[in-house]
């Protein structure tokens, strides 16, 4: 299984020269298959880059999941090249929302006055597979959702291939329960022993004071998560808007140092846009 991060930016793109480490773009992520499927977590503004390179490698034949329905987190969707070829086939997985979840939000990022090019108009052959509340399969990897702590609800996912794990919970917040969403104990559970863990870090322990119950996680909270879990790898997700590259690398290495004082074996990235994981 390849991870590759297309946009771990949180709330809104930015740009500027302050960011050019960790990158600008939303929330997108490309998990390529030993089965050989490609699956698309979210269409954040870094599907854009995705789509061109796929349309480039003639790579038509797509799976994507949604978290929730932020709009950060769809708001790429309308650019994305694949859309708009004849020969795409794009299996749109609703689970484990309701089934008319997926085509809901996406008609409305591209309903009149918000975007020139209805829905209706996308030419690529689109499917709907029936939406479920529990483990389903696409080719090689087994898909495990769990509801996220954010307001309005969300999913988060686990993807297991030969005995690895992925566990990806975006928009989480540990410090607060929304309703629909789960204690810490139950993430725990879930994120136990994971190969890699990337979670919701957007904010520092004094930001936090000012945004709890806005959804998003101290990146103190998701550390504590990761070593509780035991996973062997952490990459810190959903950037807040504001943090610059500098600011994130003092993030980082607060985490490292976190993880040396009390002699345990974690590794902990600050996920940018660009990085790849191969479990």
């Amino acid at each position: 299984m390849n991870i590759k991060i297309w946009g771990s930016r949180g709330s809104i793109p930015v740009s500027g020269k302050e960011y050019l480490k960790y990158g600008g773009d939303t929330t997108c992520v490309e998990i390529l298959t030993k089965s050989g499927d490609t699956i698309v977590v979210d269409a954040g503004t870094g599907i854009r880059r995705l789509g061109n390179k796929l349309a480039e490698e003639k790579c038509f034949d797509l799976n994507f999941l949604f978290t929730h329905a932020h709009w950060d987190h769809l708001m790429g969707f309308p650019f994305f090249k694949p859309l708009y070829f004849k020969r795409s086939t794009i299996r749109m997985h609703g689970c484990p929302f309701h089934s008319k979840f997926v085509e809901t939000i996406l008609s409305k990022v591209m309903a009149p006055p918000n975007f020139p090019v209805k829905y209706s108009d996308i030419t690529a052959q689109m499917s709907y597979p029936d939406a479920c509340p529990t483990e389903f399969e696409i080719g090689s990897v087994s898909v495990v959702p769990i509801a996220l702590n954010h307001p309005n609800g969300g999913s988060g996912y686990k993807f297991i291939e030969d005995g690895k794990t992925f566990v990806f919970l975006t928009d989480n917040e540990l410090g607060y329960i929304h309703p629909g969403g789960l204690a810490f104990n139950d993430y725990l559970e879930f994120a136990g022993g994971a190969d890699l863990l990337i979670h919701d870090a957007e904010f520092t322990p004094a930001e936090y004071k000012t945004y709890i119950d806005w959804g998003h996680s101290v990146y103190t909270d998701a550390l504590d998560l990761a070593l509780k879990a035991a996973v062997k790898k952490l990459g810190l997700f959903h950037l807040n808007q504001e943090r610059t590259d500098e600011e994130m690398d003092k993030i980082v290495t607060d985490c490292r140092d976190l993880i040396n004082a009390r002699d345990l074996d974690l590794e902990c990235v600050g996920v940018s846009a660009e990085m790849e994981f191969e479990l």
